[in-house]
Parts: structure tokens; C-alpha cells; sequence
């Protein structure tokens, strides 16, 4: 974040890392979010180990000693014309706008360490809770990604979450979409 920062990038910790630093659980990995365009978080790395992971999306991996650290561009997807991937992503400056495509709102917090949680869509309030709602209009983004739908289920049984009403009704009205998720990606979340 300092590099960054100090080149002038705003950047976020953001994702699952917030989400189970926030509820008391070690997180799995960190993901960091910033303002840097790719060629930009390159020239910030130059010299350093990274892998150049999804550039047309606007992430690269920094390997560190405390392992690999996930960095992508503040971005806005595009239509999602196969209901599981965006057709293209469009990379913008603000962290809300970046939050504002994610699936479900206790992973659409971003926390900074001088600035705190930038959290638009009450993600901490519905982690508090023990609430899994969907950001923004939740058919919107089931038809996005059908994926969510199990992703969905995964958070509610493994944290012991209760989707909330319209979020679940979503899941059900979507659940036919499932058929554009490759079956390996339905074993991993069921796994």
C-alpha cells in the first residue's frame, strides 16, 4: 500500500481478507485494490517478483516473502454475455465504484490502514448480523455469475449465515443459470 501510495495510487486491502479479519478469523490471503493502471503497479514493482496474472483485467500477483499478494485496478465490469465472466472490464478511479460490482456486501468492504473501512453497501452491519445480501439489485448479479448462487450457499453454511429474503429469492429464481457453470467450478463450491 505505501509503494503505491506513494507514487500517488490510492489502495485498499479489500474482498474475503476484510471480511474474515473483521469477523475474527485469519485470512486465507490478501487482495489489494488501487487506482494504478497495470503498466502503472509494473513501473511501482519494477525489480520485484511478479507475475503478470490477469493484465487485460487489470491484476498482477507481487510475490513477497509472506506470500503472493493479489493486485488489481479499480475496475467496472462489463455485460456478462456467457452468465459467468464479464466481457471486458472497464478500469475507473474510485474505490466505491470497484465495491459496487461485487457479489455480496460483506465482501464489499475496503479497509485502509490510515483511512478505515469504506464500506457503501453496509457490508460490516450485515457480517454483524450474520446476513448474506447481494449488492445492488440481486438478480442483476446472479445473472452475471451464477456462480454467486453457490457461492451464496457456501457463505450461509459454512458461516452460518441466513440469506436474506430477496437475495434468496434470487437464488431461486436464477438457479436454471447454473447450467452455464462448468462442473468443476460447482464441485469446488460444494467441496
Amino acid at each position: 500500500i505505501a509503494q503505491l501510495e506513494a507514487a500517488g495510487y490510492e489502495t485498499w486491502v479489500v474482498g474475503g481478507c476484510v471480511r474474515d479479519s473483521l469477523r475474527g478469523a485469519a485470512p486465507h490471503d490478501w487482495d489489494l485494490c488501487t487506482a494504478a493502471r497495470p503498466e502503472e503497479m509494473q513501473a511501482v514493482f519494477a525489480g520485484a517478483r511478479v507475475l503478470e496474472t490477469g493484465l487485460k483485467h487489470g491484476t498482477l500477483t507481487l510475490l513477497t516473502d509472506g506470500g503472493p499478494l493479489e493486485i488489481t485496478t479499480f475496475r467496472a465490469d462489463g455485460a456478462y454475455s456467457d452468465g459467468r465472466h464479464p466481457d471486458g472490464v472497464r478500469f475507473v478511479r474510485r474505490i466505491e465504484a470497484d465495491l459496487a460490482r461485487r457479489d455480496f456486501t460483506v465482501g464489499a468492504i475496503a479497509w485502509h490502514p490510515q483511512r478505515g473501512l469504506c464500506d457503501p453497501f453496509g457490508g460490516e452491519k450485515d457480517l454483524q448480523n450474520g446476513v448474506l445480501r447481494a449488492v445492488g439489485d440481486p438478480d442483476a448479479r446472479f445473472q452475471e455469475d451464477a456462480l454467486r448462487i453457490l457461492r451464496a450457499v457456501r457463505f450461509a453454511s459454512k458461516l452460518g449465515f441466513t440469506v436474506e429474503p430477496e437475495t434468496a429469492a434470487a437464488m431461486r429464481r436464477q438457479a436454471a443459470r447454473l447450467d452455464c457453470v462448468a462442473a468443476e467450478r460447482v464441485r469446488e463450491e460444494l467441496t
